[in-house]
C-alpha cells in the first residue's frame, strides 16, 4: 500500500503495525512548537524528504539544529517540531523525552531495541533521537522507554533548562549565531520559486490528455502571492474528487465535506483588485509551460459554519493532558472559553483574569505567537483565519498561557569599539552612534581590553533594531559585530556536568570547519558552539563566564589556538571556572601542537562524535606560554626623511616557536602568496607544495645571520655558531611535525618537556639544513636552554611566532614565561572504549 498524501508504503501484513504519523496528522502531535532553523539551499545525496519522503534530487534545504531535510515546496508543511535547546521565557522542565526523527540513517544503521539493521539508503526508515543519538525501528521505538538521558556524551552537553533567550524577534539564524553570509535571498523569493517548481514537478505527471491540470489557491494570501498547487484530475472529475486532491496538495486531513471550491478564471485573476498587476502579467506566462490555454484556477474555501469544536492546549502549565476540546458558537468570546476550560484542567478555583488565550501560528521557519482580546468572538476569528490561508488554519492553534509578568532580557554582545575607554564612554559612543534608549538599553559588561560590551536590552524592537543597526557601523574605520547571546542559568547545570564550549574557525586549512561547525550543532546544543569569524572567542568565554566548570575545544590552526588561549589570558580573572583545559581538532597547515598533544598532523574527516568521546577521555596536562616583547630602537622603514617616531613597544604571545631569519622569510613570502590569492589554499597539500617552492627560491642565498643578532640566556652573553636561522621552540614538533632539536641524549641540557619552564634555542644553517630536518635526516643545531632570553638585532630581520611573520625593525627582543602554564588537553592513548 502507499499513502496517498505522503508516499508512506508499507507490506499489506504490517499496516496494523505503522506507527508514524502522515504528514498531514504529524503537526497535531507537537506538544511545543519549536520552528526550524534552515541554512543555505544545498545537494544531499541519498537523503529524503521527510514532509513527502522522496528523494532530495534538487537543491533542498536542512535545519542546522536537527536532522530534517527538506525539498523548497515542501517548506511551508514540514512539522515546526525542531529541538528545543533553550527556554524562551516560559518552557521550565527538568525531564527530557527523546527527541525522535525519521529516517536519514546510514544503512548500517541498528536498532537499540531488537538489534537488527533500521536505517536505509532507499527510503526513509528508522528512528534516530537528537539528543542521545540512539537508533530503532519505527515499530520498536514506541517501546523504548521515553526519558532521554542524553546519552554518552551527557556531561559534555550544556542542558537546555540551563539556557534561556528571549528570541522573539529574532531569526533562529541570528539565535544561533549562524552566519548569514550563505543565505540566499529573502524568504518570500524562495515560496515564490517554490510554487513555480512545485508546479512544473507537477505538470510533469498530467500528460495523460484524459486529465486536467488544475490550479489550486488556500485562500487569500495565496492569492495575492501567486501561490499554488497543481493537481491532476480526471477530466471528468466529480467536484468531491476536485475538492478531495485539493485537500490533499495542502496535506489536510479533514472531512471534504466541509470545504467547497470557488471558481477563479483567468478573466477574474486580471480584474480582481486582490492581485496586482504585476502578478496578473506574470500569470499569463504561465501559458508556455502548457500544450493547451491556461488551466482554470480555483480556491478552496471552507464552508461557514454555526458551531466548532476547538482544542485548547495548556503547553505551559504543566498539566497531564496533551489538550481540551470543547464546543463553541457564534456567541463565543475568548472570555468564556477560557472560564469554560479552567475546570477542565483542575484551576477552577483560580480567577479568568489570571489568563489568557494564545494563538499560535506553527510555520516551520518562525512560530507566532498572538495574545487574544478578550471580547474577541472566536469563531469570527477561526472564519479570518480560514479565508487567508486554510493551510495556516491547519498549523494554527490555541494556548491557555498564565499571565505572569514575563520579564523581557536580550542580551546583545557589541564588539569592535575603541579598546581601554570607561563604561561611561562606551555609552556615549552607543548613544552617538546607535541612538540607544537608555530606559531599556543598560551596559552590563565591559571589556575594556578587547574593546567590547555587553548590553541588556528590555524590549524586543529595540534589540532588534541595534543589531540591525550595528552590522552597518563603522567606528574609529572599524565596522562594530553583534553576537546575541544566551543566558545560562549556572545553578541548573548538574553537579558532574562540565559542558564543552566550542570554537571553529570556518578559514583554517582545508575550509573543513563548515562541515563541523554543522556537525557539533547536531551532537551538542547549538548554543555551546561559536563560529570565530563571528566576534572571536570573547562571546564564548563571556556566556560560559558563570560556568562553574566547563573545557574547551578549539578547531583551527596553530593560530586559531594562540588566538583563543590568549583571549582567554585576557578573560580569565571575569569566569568563575578560571583555568578551563584546551583540547584541539588541527584544520591547519602545521598544526605542530596538535602533533604533540596527540590530535594528530589534521583533520581528515574522522566521525566528530568520537572526536567528542576523544576530548572527554582526554588526560589534563599543563603548558608554559611565553610573553615575547619586541622593542624596535629604529623607526620602521618608510618614515619620510627619516623624522618618524620609533614604534612603540609590542607585546606578542607565544605556544609553540619563534623563529628569526630564513624560517621567518619562508613564512613571510607564503603568507603574501595566500594573501594575494586565498582560494586556491584550500587544501594543507598545496600550502605544502607552496613552502617547497618558496624555499627553492632561497637555496641560493647565503646570509650570516649570526653577524646581524646578539643572544643572551639567563643574563649570559651566548657565541652563535654560522647559521641563517635562530629558532626558540617550547613545543618538541617544529614545520609540520619535524624533530629540530633532536631525541639523542646531551649531558650540556635537560630533556625538553612542554611544562618545565625553559626555551630551547635552536640554529640551522640553511633551507638544505631545514629540508634535512623536515625528512628527520639531521636536527638542528643545538645552542642554548634557559628561561630570560634578551636578542639584540642589528639590522631589520624577518621575525615570526607561531606561523604569524613580519619585519621586525633593529632592536631588542625579550622573551620570557607568560603568566601561569595553561591546561591543554592531550588524547590518551588508550583505545576507546565501544
Amino acid at each position: 500500500f502507499i499513502s496517498t498524501v505522503c508516499n508512506f508504503m508499507s507490506h499489506e501484513k504490517c499496516l496494523k503495525n505503522v506507527k508514524i504519523p502522515c504528514s498531514c496528522i504529524a503537526p497535531s502531535l507537537v506538544r511545543v512548537p519549536v520552528a526550524h532553523c534552515f541554512g543555505p539551499p544545498g545537494h544531499y545525496k541519498r537523503k529524503f524528504c521527510t514532509v513527502c519522503r522522496k528523494s532530495l534530487e534538487s537543491p533542498a534545504f536542512r535545519c542546522e539544529v536537527c536532522e530534517l531535510h527538506v525539498h523548497t515546496d515542501c517548506i511551508p508543511f514540514a512539522c515546526s517540531d525542531c529541538r528545543q535547546c533553550h527556554q524562551d521565557g516560559h518552557l521550565d522542565h527538568d525531564t527530557y523525552h527523546h527527541h525522535w526523527r525519521e529516517g536519514n540513517l546510514s544503512s548500517s544503521a541498528r536498532c537499540e531495541f531488537c538489534k537488527k539493521t533500521c536505517g536505509s539508503s532507499e527510503v526513509l526508515s528508522g528512528m534516530r533521537c537528537e539528543w542521545c543519538g540512539i537508533l530503532a525501528h519505527a515499530a520498536c521505538y514506541v517501546i523504548v522507554a521515553p526519558e532521554c538521558t542524553f546519552g554518552r556524551l551527557r556531561n559534555m552537553i550544556l542542558p537546555p533548562n540551563c539556557v534561556q533567550l528571549f528570541s522573539r524577534n529574532f531569526s533562529k539564524l541570528h539565535c544561533f549565531r549562524i552566519s548569514e553570509n550563505l543565505q540566499t535571498e529573502s524568504d518570500e523569493d524562495d515560496d515564490v520559486d517554490g510554487s513555480a517548481q512545485g508546479s512544473t514537478k507537477d505538470i510533469q505527471i498530467s500528460t495523460d490528455s484524459s486529465k486536467q491540470t488544475l490550479k489550486i489557491f488556500d485562500g487569500n494570501d495565496a492569492v495575492k502571492r501567486n501561490q499554488f498547487r497543481l493537481i491532476s484530475v480526471p477530466r471528468i472529475a466529480k467536484n468531491e474528487e476536485v475538492v478531495e486532491a485539493a485537500l490533499r496538495a495542502y496535506y489536510i486531513n479533514d472531512d471534504q465535506q466541509e470545504y467547497e471550491l470557488q471558481t477563479f478564471t483567468q478573466q477574474v485573476l486580471l480584474s480582481d483588485d486582490v492581485i496586482n498587476r504585476n502578478d496578473a502579467a506574470e500569470d499569463s506566462n504561465f501559458g508556455s509551460v502548457f500544450r493547451e490555454s491556461v488551466p482554470e484556477a480555483w480556491i478552496i474555501r471552507a464552508k461557514p459554519k454555526d458551531e466548532e469544536v476547538i482544542r485548547i492546549y495548556p503547553a505551559w502549565l504543566k498539566v497531564g493532558m496533551a489538550y481540551v476540546s470543547l464546543r463553541v458558537n457564534k456567541d463565543s468570546m475568548v472570555q468564556t472559553v477560557i472560564k469554560e476550560v479552567l475546570p477542565l484542567l483542575g484551576r477552577q478555583t483560580e480567577c479568568v483574569q489570571n489568563f489568557k488565550l494564545v494563538e499560535v501560528l506553527m510555520g516551520s521557519k518562525q512560530v507566532q505567537r498572538m495574545v487574544l482580546d478578550n471580547q474577541e468572538l472566536i469563531l469570527n476569528r477561526l472564519k479570518d483565519i480560514r479565508k487567508t490561508s486554510i493551510r495556516q488554519m491547519n498549523q494554527t492553534r490555541f494556548y491557555i498561557v498564565e499571565n505572569s509578568k514575563s520579564i523581557v532580557q536580550v542580551n546583545l554582545f557589541v564588539g569592535g569599539l575603541p579598546p581601554q575607554l570607561s563604561p561611561e564612554e562606551y555609552t556615549n559612543i552607543l548613544k552617538e552612534e546607535l541612538a540607544i534608549k537608555t530606559n531599556v538599553v543598560s551596559v552590563s559588561h565591559v571589556y575594556q581590553a578587547q574593546g567590547a560590551v555587553v548590553l541588556q536590552i528590555s524590549c524586543f524592537s529595540e534589540a532588534e533594531r541595534i543589531y540591525m543597526l550595528v552590522k552597518d557601523t563603522v567606528v574609529n574605520d572599524k565596522p562594530l559585530n553583534a553576537v546575541v547571546i544566551p543566558a545560562v542559568m549556572a545553578s541548573k547545570i548538574p553537579r558532574n556536568c562540565c559542558p564543552l564550549l566550542v570554537f571553529v574557525n570556518p578559514k583554517s586549512g582545508g575550509l573543513k570547519g563548515r562541515d563541523l561547525l554543522y556537525s557539533f550543532r547536531k551532537l551538542l546544543n547549538p548554543h555551546q558552539v561559536f563560529e570565530l569569524t563571528n566576534g572571536g572567542p570573547l562571546p564564548g568565554f563571556h556566556t560560559f563566564s558563570q560556568v562553574p566548570s566547563f573545557r574547551v575545544l578549539v578547531c583551527g590552526g596553530d593560530g586559531t589556538v594562540g588566538w583563543v588561549l590568549g583571549a582567554l589570558e585576557e578573560i580569565r580573572h571575569k569566569l568563575v571556572c578560571s583555568e578551563p583545559s584546551v583540547a584541539i581538532l588541527p584544520l591547519g597547515t602545521g598544526n605542530d601542537l596538535g602533533r604533540v598533544l596527540r590530535w594528530g598532523a589534521g583533520y581528515s574527516g574522522e566521525d566528530p562524535y568520537s572526536i567528542l568521546v576523544s576530548v572527554d577521555e582526554a588526560d589534563d596536562v599543563l603548558m608554559d606560554r611565553w610573553t615575547i616583547l619586541l622593542d624596535a630602537e629604529e623607526p620602521a622603514e618608510g618614515a619620510e626623511n627619516g623624522i618618524a617616531e620609533p614604534e612603540p613597544p609590542k607585546i606578542v604571545q607565544m605556544n609553540n616557536y619563534c623563529g628569526l631569519g630564513i624560517d621567518a622569510e619562508l613564512s613571510l613570502d607564503f603568507h603574501h602568496a595566500r594573501e594575494e590569492e586565498p582560494g586556491k589554499f584550500n587544501s594543507r597539500f598545496h600550502n605544502k607544495g607552496v613552502y617547497v617552492k618558496v624555499g627553492l627560491q632561497k637555496i641560493s642565498h647565503t646570509r650570516n645571520l649570526h653577524k646581524d643578532i646578539k643572544l643572551q640566556v639567563d643574563q649570559h652573553e651566548v657565541e652563535l655558531p654560522s647559521i641563517e636561522g635562530l629558532i626558540f621552540i617550547n613545543i618538541p614538533s617544529w614545520g609540520s611535525g619535524a624533530d629540530l632539536w633532536g631525541s639523542e641524549s646531551d649531558n650540556r641540557f635537560e630533556k625538553p618537556r612542554i611544562d618545565d619552564g625553559l626555551l630551547e634555542v635552536v640554529g640551522v644553517t640553511g633551507v638544505v639544513h631545514m629540508g634535512q630536518v623536515q625528512g628527520g635526516f639531521r636536527s638542528g643545531i643545538r645552542i642554548a636552554q634557559g628561561s630570560y632570553f634578551r636578542v639584540t638585532l642589528l639590522k631589520p630581520i624577518p621575525v615570526q611566532v607561531d606561523g604569524e611573520p613580519w619585519i621586525q625593525a633593529p632592536g631588542q627582543i625579550i622573551i620570557s614565561a607568560a603568566g601561569p602554564k595553561v591546561h591543554m588537553l592531550k588524547k590518551s592513548k588508550q583505545k576507546q572504549k565501544k
